[in-house]
């Protein structure tokens, strides 16, 4: 049975939505500059061996709409090449990994294209939700959220216990006062982690670490970006802890220890090792497992505590066989509370920085965390990593990696 091995990644700088570097440019250009550089990456590769591009979208409408996989194909000049567009929320470019390493494992195909993207600054009616849209039977759990928003609700209890509903369609953010209550974890721990998020990241900025990864974009002026918006030099817990609670009066969860709303794109190449070995490539990470799991909307943070053990599970490896964890930032307490959870040592966690400093374009996280743990397994000189992040609706997504060179 052939592998699957990542011969190379290309990932965009992160802008920050509204006001940042990427805010003029479309989803599918930038993806689509992505998809160019990483496959420059691999000249010895035909396009026309490519079997599918697999392209991540948390919120595939309007200019992401009418099926953005193969307008990037297109754009791109691959006019012989399907595109196919997923969406798994904050994990959609991961699920497209996952289903690139599937098909090679199946025999299907010998060569993918796994992307993802998330423009947020060009979100129709910006980031709000459809609520035209939603079930109507969620009504009461999210009349208890909207309490809980007020400060005029007790704490989280888990609704299936009454014989109630969850709330499908809960804001991330009052999902992480959920978890923040149920783990108890204070308003310190979390900045501290959101303050280590900015410090890692800016050391690591001075250091050449982000640079390596990073795929420059040429905006719709010819202006060119290389560096990501996010990062704060000189963040301290002091400065950190002044800033006010964002979804309850009496809550934990601030700017300082949440990701920002983001742009950006990134994208993998994903062959089998036979043909990867046909064509002289020396690959840079095999794709080992996947596994997604669920669990209640309302504490979706938590979703890495039982994502991780189940890609672990099917190697025969526990936590303290890997080298390296990447578990995405979507607010500290989810990321440093499933760490926890799990046991897993806070010097093998998100040792460069996460999301929290660069920032999480939600399509996108899966891919830019990928190229990011293969780049800390080599800067770190380690052999084995695991990528893992909690997904809107109540989902967790991992992934384990060996690096290879």
């Amino acid at each position: 049975m052939p592998e699957a091995v990542i011969v190379a990644t290309a990932r965009s700088p992160i802008g920050r939505a509204g006001k940042g570097s990427l805010k003029d440019v479309r989803p599918d250009e930038l993806t689509a500059q992505m998809v160019q550089a990483v496959l420059g990456k691999v000249p010895e590769l035909d396009p026309r061996d490519i079997t599918d591009l697999i392209l991540g979208c948390g919120q595939p409408a309007g200019e992401a709409g009418n099926n953005l996989g193969r307008a990037v194909a297109v754009l791109s000049g691959m006019d012989h090449l399907p595109g196919v567009t997923v969406n798994r929320y904050c994990s959609s470019s991961l699920q497209t990994t996952r289903m690139a390493f599937h098909a090679i494992k199946a025999g299907e195909g010998h060569a993918y294209i796994s992307a993802g993207v998330e423009t947020v600054s060009r979100f129709v009616n910006g980031f709000a939700d459809n609520p035209e849209a939603q079930n109507p039977r969620f009504d009461g759990a999210q009349a208890v959220t909207t309490k809980r928003a007020e400060g005029s609700a007790e704490k989280w209890q888990d609704p299936r216990e009454a014989g109630e509903l969850p709330d499908l369609y809960i804001s991330m953010g009052q999902t992480a006062e959920n978890v923040a209550q149920v783990l108890g974890m204070s308003r310190q721990e979390q900045d501290e982690f959101g303050v280590r998020s900015q410090n890692l990241a800016c050391q690591r900025i001075e250091e050449g670490f982000w640079a390596r990864e990073i795929t420059p974009v040429t905006l719709p002026d010819g202006t060119v970006v290389s560096t990501d918006d996010g990062p704060r030099p000189g963040t301290t817990i002091e400065a950190v802890s002044q800033l006010k609670p964002v979804f309850r009066p009496d809550g934990t969860v601030t700017a300082g220890n949440a990701c920002p709303l983001n742009d950006g794109a990134a994208a993998l190449v994903i062959m089998s090792d036979t043909r990867a070995k046909s064509l002289g490539l020396t690959p840079l990470a095999r794709i080992l497992s996947t596994a997604v799991t669920g669990l209640s909307p309302e504490i979706m943070g938590l979703g890495p505590v039982d994502a991780i053990p189940a890609a672990l599970r099917n190697l025969g490896m526990s936590v303290s066989d890997i080298d390296l964890f990447e578990i995405n930032e979507a607010f500290a307490v989810q990321s440093l509370g499933s760490a926890q959870q799990l046991g897993i040592p806070v010097d093998k966690l998100n040792v460069n920085g996460g999301a929290i400093a660069v920032g999480h374009p939600f399509g996108m996280t899966g891919a830019r965390i990928t190229a990011t743990l293969i780049n800390s397994l080599q800067w770190h000189d380690k052999q084995f990593g695991v990528e893992s992040m909690c997904v809107g609706g109540g989902q967790g997504m991992a992934m384990v990696i060996e690096r290879l060179s």
